[in-house]
């Protein structure tokens, strides 16, 4: 029961940060479906970073580097979304898709060459922090803590104050909302969403990196991240685009990605053994008969996925 709590604890962690850069970027009206590549691309920097880093290092420098290298490739890579939707006016759900079929295969190519040039008959795209990786860990007893929990909660409550309690959450929002209205009265609307993007492709890029730290101590860039990308969209629009309802959604999704770690091939009823694909889909399952049932209701901001043209009002 306790590595279940502690692996839902995890994952949340990672579907509230990506979820969140996901609300930033919509409530600015910019629909970031490349999520998943971006947490891709911010796992790559951070992953690349520890790999780097001397496993004697004091735990600090490594956590703060890491996080430093994960969220400047997030927002780099983000950038890409930002020019192609906001500049260029792009279908912003096709250069989302293609963005997340870019990040995976950049990324394993990326390891793939520094690995061969290092040792040439190393051609695997898999990049090792063993030693690395324990800065971030503290073992509590038998729970072992990771200070990515305090860093996704600290998110949460910086997104409320920032999208709520200032004047910059309450532009964004209206870019969102009335881009036309927000211009009227002096907002920069090409600002407002660069600025969304970017908060996406940072809280994004963090989420991957803590994505493919939990619970293993290197990752095969092939694999990707698992569809958490889309996962966090759907924690996004379970949670209605608010920061507090979208740790609510994060912890129901985060609890069934949990039971595929902990519980897979439990005998759920006498004599009646699970097969572990049935755990490891059903964040899946869930995700889709949770928005089925809830998606009709949602409010999606009003201006989203809509490029921004000054001359209509």
């Amino acid at each position: 029961m306790l590595l279940l709590i502690q692996y839902t604890l995890m994952f949340a962690c990672v579907l509230v940060l990506v979820a969140l850069g996901g609300c930033f970027s919509e409530h600015s009206g910019v629909i970031n479906i490349g999520l998943e590549g971006i947490m891709v691309m911010g796992a790559l920097g951070g992953a690349l970073m520890m790999r780097s880093l001397p496993g004697d290092a004091p735990a600090l420098a490594i956590i703060l580097l890491t996080i430093l290298a994960a969220v400047v490739v997030g927002a780099a890579y983000s950038l890409l979304l930002a020019v192609a939707a906001i500049h260029f006016k792009a279908d912003q759900t096709l250069v989302g898709t293609a963005l997340n079929l870019l990040g995976t295969a950049a990324a394993t190519v990326i390891v793939k060459a520094l690995n061969s040039s290092v040792d040439s008959s190393n051609v695997s795209s898999t990049v090792q922090y063993i030693e690395q990786k324990k800065a971030f860990l503290l073992n509590i007893g038998s729970f072992e803590f990771c200070w990515f929990m305090p860093l996704a909660v600290a998110a949460l409550v910086c997104s409320y104050i920032v999208l709520y309690k200032t004047r910059f959450g309450l532009r964004l929002m209206a870019c969102g909302e009335h881009p036309q209205a927000a211009d009227s009265v002096g907002i920069s609307v090409y600002k407002m969403r660069y600025a969304g993007v970017l908060i996406s492709g940072v809280l994004g890029g963090l989420g991957g990196i803590v994505y493919i730290t939990t619970g293993v101590s290197e990752w095969k860039f092939e694999y990707g991240v698992a569809g958490f990308g889309f996962l966090a969209l759907a924690v996004m629009i379970f949670g209605q685009w608010r920061p507090t309802r979208i740790a609510l959604a994060a912890l129901l999704f985060g609890l069934f990605r949990a039971l595929s770690n902990v519980y897979t091939g439990f005998d759920l009823l006498r004599g009646l053994p699970i097969p572990s694909a049935v755990y490891n889909m059903l964040p899946y399952i869930v995700s889709l008969v949770v928005l089925a049932f809830t998606s009709g209701k949602s409010r999606a901001p009003k201006a989203e996925g809509v490029p921004y043209d000054k001359g209509l009002r």
